[in-house]
């Protein structure tokens, strides 16, 4: 279930950006990234690269959202199905493949470990059941109250690139969850180069990268909990970075680490373009739960496009300083001032 804790107050297409080692974390620093018209230059008093020779005063970027790929972000330019690629339409063009089959009960079943789908146009549900798989150039089109996207059971090693994830509209054929880890246990997966659209979720992972995706238009019905990435719970490593989240809804959240299911732990939120929701960022805390540990958000720039403290409420809620939880460098993209560390 899309599922969480409330706020605290009242109320197709482009190139390979790859880059999943530690030495990529600072892959598109705002300092290289500056090319394209929808770009503003500023100038602000401290740098905002970690690297330690990096001069006192920089020059960056402002309103990224505009159109992100100016400055080196995800957008529909740059994200989804490969310019040039051909989709065939399953079942109606090819209803089986080595390690795949359409299931009559209207999905597409993916059971052999190893597994490289491509190229495909699937309505419905994809569901994975295997390990070491790769999905990349597909459209996933699926709506429904509880619909998933691409769905993850028990997997590990999985890699859904390149690929477009969808609801019908952002309204009654809304797509309940993008990519979605079932039961919370799947392990190595990387959701990489995504143009995702039209759901309440995009992405709900315990663990794993979450890296170089748009995730944009979200969708509604009654009763949905709005997120752009989410996880309920985990403390192996998950790392969500260089992504543009936008929720344009005044609930919920860009990102959100949630302890529906457990303790939040060694999570890393770096270099996104983020905007919307209730609040832009949960990060992490529950009263009356154990305190997150080693939440580190950094390098991050939150537009005030929908709302003028980035979120309905605010940029960040539910920080707990202290247990290696950091808060540096984050930005406003309008202005690119610091957002200074919440309290």
């Amino acid at each position: 279930m899309n599922t969480h804790a409330s706020a605290p107050t009242p109320t197709q297409t482009a190139e390979t950006r790859r880059g999943t080692t530690v030495g990529a974390l600072l892959r598109g620093s705002l300092s290289a990234r500056l090319a394209g018209p929808a770009a503003v230059l500023v100038t602000v008093g401290t740098a905002l690269s970690m690297a330690p020779s990096t001069p006192a005063s920089a020059t960056v970027a402002t309103n990224c959202a505009a159109l992100p790929s100016a400055c080196g972000y995800p957008d529909a330019t740059n994200t989804g199905v490969l310019a040039g690629t051909t989709l065939r339409n399953v079942p109606s063009q090819v209803s089986k493949g080595t390690g795949w089959y359409y299931d009559s009960r209207g999905f597409a079943e993916v059971n052999g470990n190893g597994a490289v789908l491509s190229g495909l146009n699937i309505t419905g549900n994809l569901d994975i059941s295997a390990s070491n798989v790769t999905i990349n150039n597909v459209k996933v089109m699926n709506s429904g109250q509880s619909s998933f996207g691409i769905s993850l059971r028990h997997t590990s090693n999985v890699t859904i690139e390149h690929s477009m994830i969808t609801g019908a509209d952002g309204g009654p054929g809304r797509l309940m969850v993008g990519v979605k880890d079932v039961y919370g246990d799947s392990t190595g997966t990387v959701v990489q180069d995504n143009n995702i659209r039209y759901t309440s979720t995009g992405v709900q992972l315990s663990a794993g990268l979450i890296q170089d995706n748009y995730i944009h238009a979200m969708g509604l019905i009654p009763g949905d909990h709005v997120n752009g990435t989410t996880s309920g719970g985990g403390t192996t490593q998950l790392t969500i970075q260089h992504n543009t989240v936008f929720n344009q809804l005044n609930q919920c959240d860009a990102i959100s680490l949630f302890q529906d299911f457990g303790p939040q732990g060694n999570r890393l939120i770096t270099n996104n373009l983020l905007a919307g929701g209730g609040y832009v960022i949960y990060a992490g805390g529950k009263i009356g739960a154990p305190p997150p540990y080693n939440i580190t958000i950094t390098n991050n720039r939150i537009s005030t496009m929908y709302f003028p403290k980035g979120g309905y409420y605010g940029p960040v809620a539910y920080y707990s300083p202290g247990n290696g939880n950091s808060w540096t460098g984050n930005i406003w993209d309008n202005t690119a001032l610091t957002i200074p560390a919440p309290n």
